[in-house]
């Protein structure tokens, strides 16, 4: 039955297209969405299909783009989510540079935040999210958008939601006397002076569309259509555990390949590995094995490009391996108590032996809080 409250907002109104790799994690969103009562979404496996998918959207009869919303993963290939948000920002054929786009990522360390916000993201997501922060998320969209700004060497929304929060050569006095104002959308004006700035003053057509309550009250989502969610995510917990293994096992071939590949072969593997344990960083806390996103960030930092690619880092890459099997062996949810400690622990000390150069050919993992059937790094 539809909501009569004047403050709960319509979604049903909206289409959000869904742009992310993982087919699991795209069925886990789209079902979310469904939940908060979301009319339409679409999908897409990358960044290519949603180029593709935007295309005709903005082609559609009628004029426009059917499009409202784009929520995208980071890294996919061949086109990730920061070429995506570029092409929409500034691509001759995007329908809509004004496009509402949020961004997700496992990674979402200061690094990728700050170059997903100089490429005009209006809000970030990272993993592992919840149905909370997803809806928080869009909620930000709708009710406090950022006012799009062009200077010379960005377009966007702005990248301060208040004055005061600006930093470094950025940090100056703007007045209406300092900017141009613009109030169409039809045609982005970029400025050909470093000191000029144009600010678009544009309509809140998400808002709107959902259904808005006048320009300063905030709408919601009906509470028990979250809970709906977050009860969904619950009960995924156990497919989660049994298609995660099926990640293990392409870390465990990688691994294998990368220490009998030559030298100048072997970042190749290395880099698989990397991308694999992005994802099982985003991915395990939302289905509540924390573990699996703690070791998974640990790999994903040791793992990075410029990182050695000798026998040692094969060997604690393996230990990285051991823990998160054993995590899901034993199906550890959360942080695990006493044996979370002991796991997370022993694997804190082979990494920083690892660090200091010691031998690692001894390197034996904790396995449980007795530590029998101890799991062993050859």
């Amino acid at each position: 039955m539809q909501n009569k409250d004047p403050g709960v907002y319509n979604l049903q109104r909206l289409t959000i297209l869904l742009v992310e790799d993982s087919h699991y994690i795209l069925s886990i969103l789209d079902e979310l969405l469904s939940y908060m009562s979301v009319g339409t979404v679409l999908r897409a496996a990358n960044g290519a299909e949603a180029i593709q998918e935007l295309k005709e959207s903005g082609n559609a009869v009628g004029g426009g783009c059917r499009i409202d919303l784009i929520v995208s993963d980071m890294f996919m290939s061949p086109i990730d989510g920061l070429t995506l948000l570029k092409w929409v920002r500034e691509g001759k054929d995007s329908p809509n540079r004004f496009m509402p786009f949020v961004m997700m990522s496992g990674a979402a360390d200061d690094e990728y935040v700050t170059k997903a916000r100089d490429r005009g993201v209006n809000e970030f997501i990272a993993k592992p999210f919840s149905a909370q922060s997803v809806y928080q998320r869009l909620l930000m969209v709708i009710d406090r958008p950022r006012q799009f700004v062009a200077t010379k060497n960005y377009f966007g929304p702005d990248r301060h939601r208040r004055h005061e929060e600006a930093q470094g050569n950025e940090r100056r006095t703007v007045t209406e006397t300092d900017i141009n104002v613009v109030y169409s959308n039809d045609k982005v004006v970029r400025p050909k002076s470093e000191s000029e700035i144009y600010h678009f003053r544009l309509p809140n057509a998400l808002k709107e569309k959902a259904g808005g309550f006048g320009k300063q009250q905030r709408g919601s989502i009906p509470v028990d259509l979250l809970e709906e969610a977050d009860a969904k995510l619950e009960r995924t917990a156990v497919e989660f555990h049994d298609w995660a293994l099926d990640y293990l096992t392409d870390l465990s071939s990688h691994c294998d390949s990368a220490k009998k590949a030559s030298d100048n072969k072997r970042r190749d593997y290395f880099d698989k590995i990397n991308l694999v344990a992005h994802e099982l960083r985003g991915q395990g806390g939302i289905f509540g094995y924390h573990l699996i996103t703690t070791a998974g960030k640990s790999l994903y930092t040791i793992t990075r490009l410029g990182c050695t690619t000798d026998d040692r880092t094969i060997l604690i890459i393996k230990a990285h391996i051991d823990i998160m099997r054993i995590v899901f062996r034993d199906k550890i949810k959360g942080d695990g108590g006493t044996v979370g400690r002991a796991l997370i622990g022993s694997l804190q000390d082979a990494i920083l032996r690892f660090r200091m150069g010691d031998d690692l050919d001894d390197l034996h993992m904790a396995t449980s809080a007795t530590e029998t059937d101890d799991v062993t790094v050859q």
